[in-house]
């Protein structure tokens, strides 16, 4: 029988996720059945949605168990097919978890399209991220340019992307990033306007220089902190798109707000949304993803790490803000 190499959930994480709460291991394959695929895993996913997964009671969604092989979407070549609609050598999309090798029902797995771009692009660009991205903007915080854009976490997967799309539309964009290095990759490789270090102390005064016009949509990646500088700076009316809070997966308990009062004033509109509540934009999305990036107004930065034995200190490593864009793992 064909195994698989794995790595799956050792313990659950309480706070800070360590590379000690995974381990390597294998797993047996099961003989393909009718409208079955044996799938070859080339690139895995780290996406901060993993984190929810990884201890019980914390978000919502199943909690793994210990022992269970992690999450995660992948993109792989089928190597043997039960399935005439998936044949060998097909270049397929799917939550294939983290192995190296995966057997699933046919209907589990998409091939990609289009095809004329880089197959990493299928998990970031025209994946979660970019589909979260484009969700969050033109569902949900539907820009009016000439606006101002606030973006945090401004060099990641999701936000790396929101900024440039606002800038495509028309808004001028400031984003907030971690460090001196990533806020200038934001505006000398992203295009940003401007963008502010949220380590530094004065975050909140950094604010105030930076939008003295006021903010007009916030997006929000970071929750904690971060959100709490900006209340202040929303202007009347203003939208905040509430599309992530990475800065309380691992906090023991969350953060609480200070600043909720200066929404009130702003007649502030903030609201959460879940991409896939959106699946029937999907198509249009990702054609108009793929048309900017061929037309050169849209980057899309990937950082890979090589080996399934990667993934749990590159998982580590993106929720703590350690990456530039789209966190890979090149598995085989």
């Amino acid at each position: 029988m064909l195994r698989a190499n794995v790595i799956r959930l050792a313990r659950h994480p309480k706070d800070s996720v360590t590379a000690d709460d995974f381990v390597a291991g294998t797993e047996e394959l099961p003989a393909l059945r009718d409208g079955q695929v044996l799938v070859r895993v080339e690139l895995l996913s780290l996406d901060p949605f993993i984190r929810w997964r990884l201890t019980p009671g914390r978000f919502f969604g199943p909690t793994l168990a210990v022992g269970d092989v992690v999450v995660g979407n992948a993109i792989g070549v089928v190597e043997e097919s039960r399935s005439p609609a998936l044949p060998p050598g097909t270049q397929v999309a799917g939550a294939f978890g983290w192995r190296d090798r995966a057997v699933v029902e046919a209907a589990e797995a998409q091939a990609l399209e289009p095809a004329d771009v880089p197959p990493s692009l299928h998990l970031g660009l025209l994946g979660l991220p970019g589909l979260t991205a484009h969700v969050g903007l033109f569902q949900v915080g539907q820009p009016r340019p000439p606006a101002t854009m606030l973006v945090s976490a401004a060099t990641g997967a999701v936000g790396g992307l929101a900024g440039q799309i606002g800038r495509i539309l028309g808004c001028r964009v400031v984003g907030i990033a971690g460090g001196a290095a990533k806020c200038a990759h934001a505006v000398t490789r992203l295009g940003l306007d401007a963008c502010l270090d949220h380590r530094a102390p004065d975050l909140a005064e950094q604010l105030a220089a930076a939008v003295p016009e006021k903010i007009d949509l916030f997006f929000d990646n970071v929750g904690g902190a971060v959100l709490d500088a900006a209340l202040p700076r929303l202007g009347v009316g203003a939208r905040v798109v509430l599309c992530g809070m990475i800065s309380d997966y691992n906090r023991a308990a969350p953060y609480g707000l200070h600043n909720m009062m200066h929404a009130l004033f702003a007649r502030a509109e903030l609201k959460a949304f879940r991409y896939l509540d959106h699946a029937a934009t999907f198509p249009a999305a990702r054609a108009q993803l793929a048309a900017w990036w061929r037309d050169g107004k849209l980057r899309a930065d990937e950082q890979i790490a090589d080996g399934l034995a990667a993934a749990p200190a590159a998982f580590v490593g993106m929720l703590g803000g350690a990456n530039l864009g789209k966190q890979l793992v090149r598995v085989s």
